[in-house]
């Protein structure tokens, strides 16, 4: 109700069940005193600069291994005693994060540790491959292997030697 009363145009646009997105709009008419909806669909500025975008993509069953092995690490370097010491800010939006909200769940004996783990392991595979997916829909990029190092570096001379500075 907050929302459509200072922001009529943005609330008959947006998923009033999202409150994600409830609450952002809250933020910037509070802090800005501006409708959120006047911030949308502004023409942007123009850059001085040209993005290259490249996507470096390992196969699968690779980026699987690091992931694992990144969550053991992470586990081994002392997680779980920060997330225990930040138990009490659970409710904040940036500890309902992967990892944080799987070892909260541990620490509420929702879940055994090494349920906790896996968790942390396969939520995380998850989030790599909607972040994938995401950029594969994006336009004008390049893709390579993190091994094609100079490939990378080729590719960078060649579009910077046909932008000007």
């Amino acid at each position: 109700n907050k929302v459509k009363k200072l922001d009529e145009t943005y609330f008959n646009s947006v998923d009033t069940h999202n409150p994600q997105r409830l609450i952002r709009a809250l933020e910037v008419c509070h802090f800005t005193g501006k409708p959120y909806s006047s911030f949308l669909n502004q023409p942007k500025a123009p850059r001085n600069f040209t993005a290259i975008k490249i996507l470096i993509n390992t196969d699968r069953e690779q980026l699987y291994k690091q992931i694992n092995g990144r969550v053991d690490e992470m586990m081994a370097a002392g997680l779980l005693e920060e997330v225990k010491q930040l138990q009490d800010q659970k409710h904040l939006n940036a500890l309902k994060t992967v990892g944080y909200k799987e070892l909260y769940a541990y620490l509420d004996a929702s879940y055994s540790l090494p349920v906790a783990i896996d968790k942390i392991k396969q939520h995380t595979r998850n989030y790599a491959k909607r972040q994938l997916t995401w950029f594969k829909n994006q336009d004008d990029f390049e893709e390579f292997k993190p091994s094609d190092l100079e490939k990378i570096k080729g590719y960078i001379d060649i579009i910077t030697g046909h932008v000007q500075i």
